[in-house]
């Protein structure tokens, strides 16, 4: 026996008394702890060990992964958040599990604080209910990959381009600079226009003396000429087409020209054919269309002239409303 023990045991922790009874209980508890609940322990830090490792392996495995076969930058950055959410709510749960193991295994009684912390998880839970429901949508618009970072899409109501997401919010920029911050919760619905391709169709609208088949043929010319040029070949995925007339309105004849190209880049080639039909119909001397615009029947001689709808002038202004005239100022009875 240790000297000092050997000398407490001479005093007043000897065999007997109070304090030596004290101590030979703390030497039992200290033998029942190491026979029955050290070994446990063990086990139980063993466990939490080969967990963690588990872990950390999973959610570094789903990195690389991400950096071998990702389309870009922004999805290897959403799949790093999602592994370093993983891998955090993973070492809590395994951390709490052993925190609640030792307390049991020294004798604390679990009742109480099991008690406390379920009327205070109710009571978090019912508080930050809509931020769990955020996050909760949050990791599974990133393992869906609903959308990314740069993308155009239509979400909650609002468009524009994805310049941030995390767990929690979608950051959303449109055309005019406004930023608008998007909880996930409120996103039921994801329109992206930045996946395959995009599809536009310009309405061509020309004047019903122009002969349909010419028209047809000028349209496709002006498109497939957009198609093959330089500046825009590489943005097409499939020729343009001309649908023929789609519409007659009045002396307006419609012609659709649908334009199939990489998601968001037909703005260029649209904008191009609009400029190069209106150079097109005035090289061709037709006329653009207008639904307002009155021609004779047919048959009638050249010498007649195109009758065009106008606003009557002030000449021949509609007779004035009786309910405006103002009331006689005499007495028709008495002259006054």
């Amino acid at each position: 026996m240790h000297p000092f023990l050997l000398a407490a045991r001479l005093g007043w922790f000897a065999e007997g008394r109070f304090l030596g009874r004290i101590l030979d209980e703390w030497i039992n508890d200290a033998q029942e702890f190491i026979r029955t609940k050290l070994p446990h322990l063990v086990v139980v830090a063993i466990i939490a060990f080969v967990l963690n490792y588990l872990v950390k392996s999973i959610t570094d495995r789903m990195i690389r992964i991400a950096e071998r076969h990702a389309a870009g930058r922004s999805r290897i950055s959403q799949v790093k958040t999602l592994a370093g959410v993983i891998h955090t709510t993973g070492i809590a749960i395994i951390g709490a599990i052993v925190t609640l193991q030792v307390l049991a295994a020294v004798g604390v009684n679990l009742a109480p604080l099991l008690a406390s912390a379920g009327v205070a998880g109710v009571a978090i839970g019912l508080a930050a209910q809509n931020i769990v429901k955020d996050m909760l949508n949050g990791v599974l618009i990133l393992i869906e990959d609903q959308f990314d970072v740069g993308d155009t899409v239509k979400l909650a109501g609002l468009a524009g381009v994805v310049e941030g997401m995390t767990l929690r919010k979608t950051l959303v920029r449109d055309g005019d600079g406004t930023l608008y911050v998007i909880p996930n919760s409120q996103i039921t619905t994801v329109a992206n226009q930045s996946v395959g391709y995009s599809v536009a169709t310009v309405n061509v609208s020309v004047d019903f003396s122009a002969n349909p088949d010419e028209v047809v043929d000028l349209l496709k010319t002006i498109a497939m000429e957009i198609r093959s040029s330089a500046e825009f070949a590489r943005v097409f995925v499939a020729d343009p087409q001309v649908l023929g007339v789609d519409a007659v309105k009045g002396s307006e004849l419609v012609f659709p020209v649908v334009f199939k190209t990489l998601a968001t880049q037909q703005y260029g080639p649209v904008r191009e054919f609009r400029r190069r039909v209106r150079l097109a119909l005035e090289e061709h001397h037709m006329l653009p269309g207008d639904p307002n615009r009155v021609f004779k029947a047919f048959g009638a001689s050249e010498s007649d002239e195109v009758q065009v709808t106008k606003r009557p002038t002030e000449e021949h202004a509609a007779a004035p409303d009786p309910t405006t005239i103002k009331p006689q100022e005499t007495n028709p009875f008495s002259g006054e």
